[in-house]
């Protein structure tokens, strides 16, 4: 059966948990020299309506390295672009390669794309989530603090994408999210309320940072937003993480920020290149965690 991941929770409770102490492995183990070509001759779709850096070298970067491919698509490169159904992409599409990655706008596009794929679909990034990124979060926390069941992430800024996928986190690795946003920037409620009590919404930045130990955080206007930047500007000023915010938290509290980050807006200087960010190792680990997550989707849906 063809394994798909669009969101956190399409992988279960147990298996997320061994693919980060995989990709973890597969980190260590490539440092050492050692890179078995684990997809040799696969081929990786690579489709962009937004576009990226850290996706598209990191997915690319993965594929080489298990001895495999990447092919990179445009809205310019391909008919979906043209207005081709997304039905037929998908069916055409998934009998010339053995996975296809998407990264665009509304996540009901890519749920329509796996239905009608016979090879695993990948979500780097709808308006609803960026699972990818979690992957590499919860890796680094681990590989820095340990194991995070139990801790407490503070999630400060936009109820966006990366917000609901904190949430699905936090219910897939058993931490509590303390979530801070301006009044109607708040999280999707449906995805808060299945979350149950992993979950506390405030709209003040202290109660989300008060004894955490990582603080988290995103820039005020993502892409196809930015005709709001000015509004956002008033709306999120009391939300920059900065050393005062960072005292709240845990002595050794991690920060954290999925990048690129506009620094003094949503984190202050001081902070993004203080020792309490990881943001290079975060943005780094994208590569291993991406590597676990595609040698998982393969193997699951042999």
């Amino acid at each position: 059966m063809t394994k798909h991941f669009l969101t956190l929770l399409d992988i279960e409770k147990t298996d997320i948990q061994k693919l980060i102490q995989r990709a973890i492995e597969l980190k260590q183990n490539f440092k050492k020299g050692d890179a078995p070509e684990l997809l040799k001759n696969k081929m990786l779709a690579m489709i962009f309506d937004k576009s990226s850096t850290r996706t598209r070298v990191s997915f690319e970067a993965a594929m080489a390295q298990f001895g495999g491919h990447a092919i990179f698509l445009s809205p310019r490169d391909t008919q979906l672009g043209r207005g081709e159904p997304i039905e037929d992409s998908a069916r055409v599409l998934s009998r010339m390669v053995d996975m296809i990655m998407i990264r665009t706008f509304e996540h009901e596009k890519i749920e329509r794309f796996a239905e009608y794929s016979s090879v695993p679909v990948i979500n780097a990034l709808t308006d609803l989530y960026h699972p990818c990124q979690l992957l590499a979060d919860v890796q680094t926390y681990i590989e820095h603090r340990g194991d995070i069941a139990g801790k407490t992430v503070a999630w400060i800024g936009d109820g966006n994408n990366m917000c609901h996928s904190y949430i699905n986190a936090a219910r897939q690795f058993d931490f509590k999210l303390q979530v801070a946003t301006p009044k109607g920037y708040e999280p999707d409620s449906e995805i808060v309320r299945a979350a149950g009590d992993c979950v506390v919404l405030s709209y003040d930045p202290k109660i989300a940072a008060d004894n955490a130990d990582l603080v988290t955080t995103d820039v005020w206007a993502s892409m196809g937003q930015e005709e709001e930047q000015k509004e956002r500007e008033k709306s999120f000023a009391h939300f920059q993480v900065d050393e005062n915010l960072m005292k709240l938290a845990r002595k050794d509290a991690l920060f954290m920020h999925c990048l690129p980050a506009h620094r003094d807006e949503e984190v202050a200087a001081n902070v993004i290149d203080g020792t309490q960010s990881v943001v290079w190792d975060q943005a780094e680990n994208r590569l291993h965690a991406q590597k676990a997550l595609l040698e998982y989707l393969f193997l699951k849906s042999k």
